[in-house]
C-alpha cells in the first residue's frame, strides 16, 4: 500500500481563508461554518505543471455549477475564485508540482443547525496548495479491493455535486486500509463497477479502452481528458456498465484522477490483471497526458 509522507516544504505554506493569507496553523474556519456543521461544502482538486493550472475552466465550471446545485446563495464570481487561487500561488512561489484543494462552504451560520436560513454572510472559500507529487506510484501500480459500500446512486444523491460529503468513499477507503492495500473498487446499487473511492475506473480489453457509464460516479475531468485524448490517438473509447468479472479478465486496468494522474491497477481481489504491470495502452496514455499537461492549461500571471 502506498502511504505519502508530508512534504517539509508544505510546513510553511500560507493558506488562503477568504480573502485573508494565513500560515498553516492559522488557517481555520469557524465551528458554525456549514461544512463543520455537515459537510456542506463543494470542492475541486486541480494541478499547477510548470506554470500552468491544468484544466482550470473546466474544474471552475464543476465547482461554480456544484454550488448552483446545492443552491448556495452569493457565489463568488470566477474572475474573484481565479484571483484568490493566483494569490495563493504567488505568494507561496509555487509555479510546479503543485496540488490544489479549493473548497467553496455554504458559509458560516449564525446558530448550529441544518438549515440555510442560519446562513447569512455568504460562502466560505478556501484555497488550500501543496508541493505534492501523484499520490500513487504510476510506475509499479497500485493494487484494489472491491468495497462492500455502494456508490451514491442519482436517486439519493447525484454524483455530478462535488460535494464534500464523502462519508461513503471513506468507509471504502478504510475497506483497503485494513486490507492492506491502496484503494477501493466501489460497484453502484446495481453491481455494475462505478468508481473507486477516489478516482474513475477504465479497463483494456483487446486494444479497446471502457469505462463506466458516469451515472454512478463523477464524470471526472481527467476521465474526461483521457477518453478524448485517447479517442484523438485512435484508441476505441467505450462507456458502457462494467462487470466485476470484466475487471478481473481485463487486459489492462488504470484509474484517473488528479490527486494521481494515471494510475496502473496491477491486482484486484488477488486477481492479477493482465500482465501485473502496466500494459502499452497504459503507458501510451501515460506519455500523452504527460505531454499535454505540460503545454496546456491556464498560464499564471507571475
Amino acid at each position: 500500500m502506498t502511504v505519502q509522507l508530508p512534504n517539509p516544504k508544505n510546513e510553511n505554506i500560507l493558506v488562503y481563508v477568504n480573502g485573508e493569507l494565513l500560515p498553516r496553523e492559522q488557517a481555520k474556519v469557524s465551528v458554525f461554518d456549514s461544512v463543520v456543521q455537515g459537510g456542506d461544502a463543494v470542492w475541486e482538486g486541480l494541478r499547477v505543471y510548470n506554470g500552468r493550472i491544468f484544466a482550470l475552466d473546466e474544474h471552475l465550471n464543476r465547482l461554480l455549477d456544484s454550488a448552483k446545485a446545492m443552491a448556495f446563495s452569493q457565489i463568488p464570481g470566477r474572475d474573484a475564485v481565479k484571483a484568490a487561487i493566483f494569490e495563493t500561488l504567488q505568494a507561496n512561489a509555487m509555479r510546479d508540482g503543485v496540488h490544489m484543494r479549493l473548497t467553496l462552504t455554504r458559509g458560516k451560520k449564525v446558530t448550529s443547525g441544518m438549515s440555510p436560513h442560519f446562513n447569512r454572510y455568504g460562502p466560505t472559500l478556501i484555497v488550500l496548495a501543496e508541493w505534492k507529487p501523484p499520490v500513487y506510484d504510476n510506475a509499479a501500480g497500485i493494487r484494489l479491493i472491491t468495497s462492500s459500500i455502494r456508490r451514491n446512486p442519482p436517486m439519493c444523491i447525484d454524483s455530478k455535486i462535488h460535494h464534500n460529503n464523502l462519508i461513503n468513499n471513506i468507509l471504502a477507503k478504510i475497506e483497503a486500509n485494513v486490507a492492506g492495500v491502496d484503494d477501493a473498487v466501489m460497484l453502484d446499487i446495481f453491481g455494475y463497477v462505478s468508481e473507486t473511492n477516489a478516482t474513475n475506473i477504465f479497463l483494456v480489453k483487446r486494444g479497446q479502452i471502457l469505462t463506466p457509464h458516469a451515472d454512478s460516479c463523477l464524470p471526472g475531468i481527467t476521465r474526461g481528458k483521457i477518453i478524448e485524448l485517447g479517442r484523438a490517438a485512435g484508441f476505441t473509447v467505450t462507456e458502457r456498465n462494467l462487470s466485476i468479472a470484466e475487471v478481473y479478465t481485463s487486459d489492462e486496468m488504470f484509474t484517473t484522477g488528479t490527486m494521481g494522474e494515471l494510475s496502473p491497477v496491477i491486482e484486484v481481489d488477488g486477481r492479477q490483471i493482465g500482465q501485473g504491470a502496466a500494459g502499452p495502452v497504459t503507458r501510451r496514455l501515460q506519455t500523452i497526458f504527460a505531454e499535454h499537461t505540460a503545454t496546456e492549461g491556464e498560464p499564471l500571471p507571475f
